[in-house]
C-alpha cells in the first residue's frame, strides 16, 4: 500500500463458533477483515483459552487494535463468569444504591467498571457492548429489566457516565445501548419484534433523552424496536427514518453505529437482507453474533469495505483503542478498589451467595 491509502475493513462484526478457531474461520477472517468480532459464553472456558482465542483473532486480520467486543454488564449479561472471573451487580444495583446516596452510587459504579476492565483487559478484549442507557419502564418485558440503571433520566445518565469513564480509564471502549431507547419493549426482542405506540413528543421527552446527553461516546447499538409514531414498517436497525431523523438529527449521535444482533427473531428476511437493510438505512456497522458459518458468508456477501463517514467514524473508535494505555493496576490497587466497592455496595448487595 503507499502511504495515502487506508486499510479498510468491511462493515461488520461477526461472532466465532467454539472456544477456539477453526481452520476455516482462520481463513474466512484473514479473507472478509470484519471490522471487529464478538465473543459469548460459548466461547469462554477459562482466561487462558480466551486470552489465546483473542490473541488468535488479532493474529487471523493482522490487526493489534481490531475491537474485540463482549457483552459484559454484569448481573443476568455476563459472558465472563465465576469462579474464573468475580461475580458482578446488576445495573439496577447501582440504581438502588443511587436512591440511598447518589454520590455512593457514582463511586460504585466507576469502581466497578474500573475492575471490570482489568479482567476484560486481561482476557484480550478492547471493547464491552455497556452501559445500558435504556429506562425501566413499569409494566415492560423483563428483557431490560434490571439491566437499566432505573427509570429517571438524571439517575441513568450519572450511573452510565460513570461506568463509561470507568471503562475508558481502564482501556475498554464503551458501546452504549440500545439507541433511541429499548426500555419500553413489551416482549423479548431476541424472539419477536417489540412495537411501541406511544407518541413521539412522549418519546423524545423520555426514551432519547439518555442518548442525547451521552452522544459524545463512540460508539453505539441500535435497538431492534418498531415505533409506530416514527416508523410504522420498520424496527428501527433497518429503518432510514428512525436512524437519520432520530438517532442522527434530533438525538444528535454522530459516533458509529453498530446494529444490534442481526440474527435476532425481531428482524425479518434472511440474513442477506437483513445485513443490507440495516446498512442501506444508516448503521455503519452490521453485527451478527451466533457464529453459524453460513449465515457470515452472508453478512459479509452483502457488507462493503467501509467507505465515507462510517469509515471516518469506525477509524475514530479504532483511533480510541490504539490510544489505551496497556499497564494493568498492581495487585494493592486491585485490592483497594475491591475492598471500597464491597464497602459501598454493602446496603444494597454482597457478592456471597444467600443461604438457603
Amino acid at each position: 500500500m503507499s502511504g495515502l491509502e487506508v486499510k479498510k475493513p468491511r462493515a461488520c462484526i461477526l461472532g466465532v463458533g467454539g472456544t477456539e478457531l477453526s481452520n476455516w474461520e482462520k481463513g474466512f477472517f484473514r479473507e472478509s477483515d470484519p471490522f471487529g468480532f464478538i465473543l459469548f459464553a460459548r466461547n469462554v472456558e477459562n482466561r487462558e483459552q480466551v486470552r489465546t482465542l483473542t490473541n488468535s483473532l488479532r493474529d487471523a486480520v493482522g490487526n493489534s487494535n481490531v475491537p474485540i467486543l463482549v457483552d459484559q454488564e454484569g448481573g443476568r449479561v455476563m459472558r465472563l463468569k465465576p469462579p474464573h472471573w468475580r461475580k458482578i451487580p446488576a445495573a439496577g444495583v447501582f440504581g438502588d444504591l443511587f436512591d440511598r446516596n447518589a454520590d455512593d452510587a457514582r463511586e460504585a459504579a466507576y469502581t466497578n467498571a474500573r475492575l471490570m476492565a482489568v479482567d476484560l483487559r486481561e482476557a484480550g478484549f478492547n471493547t464491552t457492548c455497556a452501559p445500558v442507557l435504556d429506562l425501566r419502564m413499569p409494566g415492560m418485558s423483563d428483557v431490560i429489566g434490571d439491566r437499566s440503571y432505573g427509570a429517571e433520566i438524571g439517575k441513568v445518565v450519572m450511573l452510565a457516565s460513570a461506568v463509561a469513564a470507568g471503562f475508558l480509564d481502564g482501556g475498554i471502549a464503551p458501546i452504549i445501548k440500545h439507541i433511541p431507547g429499548h426500555g419500553r419493549a413489551t416482549v423479548d426482542s431476541h424472539k419477536d419484534l417489540p412495537v411501541v405506540t406511544v407518541p413521539h413528543a412522549e418519546l423524545s421527552e423520555l426514551d432519547f433523552a439518555p442518548f442525547a446527553q451521552m452522544k459524545d461516546v463512540l460508539a453505539a447499538m441500535s435497538a431492534h424496536l418498531l415505533f409506530t409514531a416514527i416508523d410504522d414498517q420498520r424496527p428501527g436497525t433497518v429503518s432510514p427514518v428512525v436512524i437519520q431523523d432520530i438517532i442522527r438529527g434530533e438525538i444528535g449521535f454522530d459516533n458509529l453505529l453498530i446494529s444490534d444482533d442481526l440474527s435476532m427473531e425481531a428482524l425479518g428476511g434472511s440474513i442477506a437482507s437483513r445485513t443490507h437493510e440495516c446498512l442501506y438505512a444508516g448503521c455503519d456497522i452490521a453485527l451478527h453474533c451466533n457464529g453459524k458459518r453460513t449465515e457470515m458468508e452472508e453478512v459479509v456477501s452483502m457488507a462493503p469495505l467501509l467507505t465515507g463517514s462510517a469509515l471516518l467514524r469506525s477509524q475514530n473508535f479504532s483511533n480510541q483503542i490504539a490510544t489505551f494505555k496497556t499497564d494493568a493496576p498492581n495487585a494493592s490497587q486491585l485490592a483497594d478498589w475491591q475492598s471500597r466497592l464491597s464497602e459501598l455496595l454493602a446496603p444494597v448487595w454482597s457478592a456471597e451467595e444467600p443461604p438457603k
